[in-house]
Parts: structure tokens; sequence; C-alpha cells
């Protein structure tokens, strides 16, 4: 019986169950991929507009971003918390618990999204100083993340909306809209960086009005891209058919049942990445002591190796998606070739991603920047860091696994161990001497040793044993 529901669910999304294990990794791994390409793009068209403004600006914006990943990580710990139980819940056949969860979604992210933004909004004032950032970039770089701090309801919205629906199968929707939101950005970008000037279009000389905003108004413009891209997703889930749509005639409160899932699960991703962004602050810190050459590479050489583990994170989400619904049907072995199938996809993945990585290392950087020194050294570090993208994939992809089937623990105490362990430790011991080469030294490192424990934990094979909804069993 649950080995005919998952089929019947992987069916529902066009899946041929000929071909159901591989079938189902490549047919929702593709427009997660795309969509994990989308929003990093956000990303890399601020950079490369802000970067048009010289060294300085680029430093303010690449300053907070560890701080910024940092709240990210909490939006992201609430979203895992309630679409693994979506995807499980499918997975058993138990569908109007699933629209209850997601009911309870949707009202969590208006308390939790201001509760995070107020917070983050109080730090912004402090944070350059407390960084240690230069007094020339220090007005942009507190603008900035102000702004930012504002959107983040949305964020976590568009965070929560978009992982639900994933976790119900349906990777091209999330797709859609995070193409939009790239487009919407570019155009509010153009509007809000710069100040009013003519082009010439078609031959032809036009006046186009700008606010001249500059950094405040590249985060102002993905803030507002956020915002109405979660205006979307709401009105997908209340408006396209799916097994979890929505509606206002059948609304429910929050049950304890759902909320404790979303601790046990939450919880631990936070820690994750809380222990995750706290160590690159402390490395942003160090860092920021090497000078503004220095922060400006490390933030243009961070936003360029995105780009190459980015499939990886597509195939994780079909790794969460896939081995939430088998674990929720009661398909033990179904979880587990799920599991091992998509972290090896992932690893070949990388292994192509790190080549790229190092064969255009000096053309990634560029499309950001034409300073030669600040181009000189990103080569460097990306070139350092390629060599250790096989096992980050590793380490991405068992990750998602392993949250499919309710192993968030895990995760956290690996990169508690990694992080904390190998990253932070090498890095003070070799930044003295190799400046920003050390700390990508040490970055590499730890990647390496992070996606062998994984593996180990993987094929160990105790996630399996896990049971997400056991208060149900008293």
């Amino acid at each position: 019986m649950e080995e005919n529901r998952i089929a019947k669910l992987l069916s529902q999304q066009g899946i041929p169950r000929l071909h159901t294990t591989l079938g189902a990794v490549l047919f929702l791994a593709w427009p997660a991929v795309v969509e994990q390409i989308m929003i990093t793009l956000v990303q890399y068209v601020d950079t490369a507009m802000v970067g048009s403004l010289g060294s300085a600006a680029t430093a303010a914006v690449g300053l907070t971003a560890s701080t910024t990943w940092l709240f990210n990580g909490f939006l992201n710990a609430a979203s895992v918390g309630f679409s693994v139980q979506v995807a499980q819940h499918l997975g058993a056949g138990r569908e109007t618990e699933a629209k209850k969860v997601t009911w309870q979604a949707l009202r969590f992210v208006g308390i939790f999204g201001a509760a995070i933004g107020l917070l983050a909004l109080a730090l912004s004032f402090p944070l350059p100083t407390l960084l240690g950032a230069e007094e020339s970039i220090r007005g942009d770089a507190s603008l900035y993340f102000r702004i930012i701090a504002c959107a983040m309801p949305f964020t976590l919205g568009a965070n929560m909306l978009s992982a639900a629906i994933r976790c119900a199968g349906d990777t091209r929707t999330p797709m859609i809209l995070n193409i939009l939101i790239n487009l919407l950005n570019i155009c509010l970008n153009f509007l809000f960086i710069y100040p009013s000037r003519k082009l010439t279009l078609f031959g032809h000389e036009c006046s186009v009005w700008g606010a001249g905003w500059g950094v405040g108004g590249a985060a102002f413009a993905s803030g507002l891209s956020t915002a109405v891209v979660f205006l979307l997703f709401v009105l997908v889930l209340f408006r396209k058919r799916s097994p979890i749509r929505i509606s206002l005639k059948e609304r429910f409160s929050f049950e304890r049942t759902c909320l404790s899932a979303v601790w046990r699960l939450g919880l631990p991703v936070a820690l994750e990445r809380a222990t995750v962004s706290v160590a690159q602050i402390i490395i942003t810190a160090v860092i920021t002591g090497i000078g503004t050459t220095a922060v400006a590479a490390n933030h243009l050489a961070v936003t360029a190796e995105s780009i190459s583990y980015l499939p990886a994170y597509g195939v994780a989400v079909a790794a969460t998606t896939l081995v939430g619904q088998a674990v929720g049907a009661g398909r033990k072995d179904l979880a587990k070739r799920f599991a091992r199938l998509v972290t090896w996809i992932g690893i070949l993945v990388m292994t192509f991603g790190g080549l790229l990585l190092f064969c255009l290392a000096p053309q990634l950087i560029r499309i950001f920047t034409s300073e030669s020194e600040v181009v000189a050294l990103g080569t460097q570090v990306l070139r350092i860091v390629a060599f250790a993208e096989p096992l980050f994939g590793a380490s991405i992809v068992a990750s998602g696994a392993l949250r499919g089937a309710g192993d968030s623990k895990g995760p956290f105490f690996i990169s508690l161990a990694t992080m904390w362990g190998v990253r932070i430790t090498l890095s003070f011991l070799l930044a003295g001497s190799l400046g920003l080469n050390g700390v990508w030294l040490a970055m590499a490192a730890e990647l390496c040793v992070r996606g062998l424990i994984f593996m180990v934990r993987l094929y160990r094979g105790r996630w399996l044993n896990i049971d997400l909804f056991q208060t149900k069993k008293s």
C-alpha cells in the first residue's frame, strides 16, 4: 500500500513510474536548481551593480553578509520545521494534516517574521562598528542592513511558502516566481541605485529617472521584489490546485503537535546556522583586520563561489521532499535509496562545478569589479576552494536528505565540530602569515572534513529510525 502511495504522489507530478527513483530526483531537482540560481542571481546583480560604485560600496555590502546569513538561517530553520512535516504527512496520506501545517506556517510568518525583523533592525545601527569596519563604509553598511531587516518578514514568508510547496512535490512554481523576483530586482536596482541620467536606446537619447540611493537602493530593490513575490506565493497557495491548497473557509489554529515538531526540527537547524554564521562573522572580523581590499575580494569570491554549489542545493531540495515522503509512507528502504543516490549526484555535480570555478575564477570576479588587486586576490582564493567543492556537495545534499527524515540534530553537531574545530582554528593560525589565502585554505579544509563526516552518518543509517510525530503515539 505504501509503495502504491509513493508512486501515486510521484505520478501526480508527472514522474514516470518505470524510473521512479532516478526520475523523481531529476524531475524535482531541475526546477529547484533553476530556483537556486535565480535566488543567487539577486545577490549577483546587486553585487555587480553596487560594484560599479567602487570597492568601498562593495565592502559595505560585504561587511554585513555574514550577519544577514545568520538571520536568514533562523528564517530557514522555521521553513524546515514546517515543510518537512508537509512532506511526511503527504507521504502518509494525511492530506488534511498537511493543510493544517500549511495554515499554521502562514500564521507563523506574521509573528516570527516581525520579531526577527525588529531584532535585526535594532542591530543594524551598531553592527558596522562591532565588526571593526573602517569609518568610510560604516554608514552605507548600516543603511544596507537596516533595509534588509525591514524586508525580513517578507523573506520569511517567501521562504516558508516556497519550501512547503516544494515538499508537496511542486518545484516548478517556486522556480517561476524566483525568475520573476530577478526581473523585478534588476529593474528596481536600475531605478534606485543610480541617479537620473540620459541613456541612448536604439539611436535615441532619453531621460531615465533614478533615485540615486546607491547601496541603500540595492537593498530597497531586493526587499521590494521579495515582498511582491511573497504575495504571489500566498495567491498560489490559495488558488492553485495542489495537496496543500488552503482556503479562508477552512482555517486552522496553532496545534501543540505541529509546533512541537517545528521546535524539534527547527531548533537544531537554527543552532547549526548560528554556529556557522557566528563563525563567519568572527572570520569576517579577522578579514576586516587585513584591509578593505581583502574584505571586498572575500565578498566577491563568496558571491562568485555560490554559483558552483547551487545545483547541489537544488538536488538537496529533491532529497528533502523524496526522503520525507518515503519516510512518511513507512518505506525506509526507498528513503535510503533516495538519500544515497542524491548524495552521489551532488558529489558529481559539484566536481564539475569545482572544475569550472578553478578555470573561470578571474572571469567570475571581473563580473563585479575591474580593480586589479581585488580581481587578483579573489581569483587566488576561488582556486583554493575549488578543490573542496565535491565534498562540500556531499554535505549539502546529505544534509537535505537527513532533514527529510527528521534528523536535524546530526547536521548541527557536525557543523559545530567542523566550523569551530577546523575552520576557526586554522583561520587564526594562517591569516597572519598568508592573509586572505590562509582563511580560504582553512575553509577548504573544513569543507572536506564536513563532507566526509556527513557521508559516514548517511551510510550508517541511524537517521531512518527517527519518529518525527512521536507525540502522537502516547
